[in-house]
């Protein structure tokens, strides 16, 4: 599968649509950026299982910032709407393999139950700072 660009509107639909979404955070203007877009591209008509999607961060600032993006080019990879991994900085081709490789690795169960732990930590986190008493299960 190529790569396929994706605005701010597109961005959610993306991720809980696919089972792996890989998304590459650029800008034109972007040195790095210029050199990862082939290595990306390549990598991606390897895994038509994957979604290699791309963000022009010049025309998405909002989607940028709500990412978190505060330098580029940054990889991020989602895997069943849960973010597993992001990095800033261009991978070369045997990197950005491993990172796809061990994305589709990932033991989902576990993840899932790491995240819904770490949800219910910050609830009891935060309910304790306001004072809310949560019941005992």
């Amino acid at each position: 599968m190529a790569t396929v660009d994706i605005t701010g509107e597109q961005f959610a639909s993306t991720v809980e649509d696919n089972d792996i979404v890989l998304v590459d955070f650029w800008a034109e203007w972007c040195g790095p950026c210029k050199q990862f877009g082939p290595t990306y591209s390549a990598i991606s008509e390897k895994h038509p299982d994957v979604v290699f999607s791309k963000v022009d961060t010049e025309a998405e600032q909002q989607l940028a910032a709500e990412a978190g993006i505060t330098s580029i080019p940054t990889l991020m990879a989602f895997r069943e709407k849960v973010l597993v991994f992001s990095q800033p900085g261009a991978l070369n081709a045997q990197q950005l393999e491993q990172v796809v490789d061990a994305v589709k690795a990932l033991d989902m169960e576990e993840v899932h139950a790491h995240v819904a732990r770490s949800q219910a930590e910050a609830a009891v986190a935060a309910a304790s700072q306001d004072g809310t008493q949560i019941p005992e299960a």
